[in-house]
């Protein structure tokens, strides 16, 4: 993969620096609440990972995948829900970690 890439824009160290910093401000703006991690699959479960690691909390953690691919590399701009959560999200402070937006 490595030969693939053309630039690297933003370092590794960097990358675990921003990380850390969001790991700091999601402890300090969800204290005292019910944290959940909501996480749409299969992209965004690395940094998840990562992230969940620098947050100080108790928390928990689900995930749905959707799809608007199926088996095309194309979307067809309608969004298909594949799985969906398996936690019931009330009374429970929702943080979404997805890579599209």
């Amino acid at each position: 993969m490595v030969e693939d890439v053309k630039d690297i824009l933003i370092s590794e160290e960097e990358i675990k620096k921003i990380v850390k910093k969001l790991g700091k401000e999601i402890t300090e703006d969800y204290k005292n609440k019910n944290l959940i991690l909501r996480s749409v699959l299969k992209g965004s479960v690395v940094f998840m990972a990562d992230l969940m690691r620098e947050i100080d909390l108790p928390l928990k953690i689900d995930f749905m995948i959707v799809s608007s691919y199926g088996d095309k590399t194309v979307s067809s701009g309608k969004v298909k829900i594949v799985k969906d959560l398996d936690i019931d999200l009330s009374d429970l402070d929702v943080l979404m970690v997805e890579d599209i937006l």
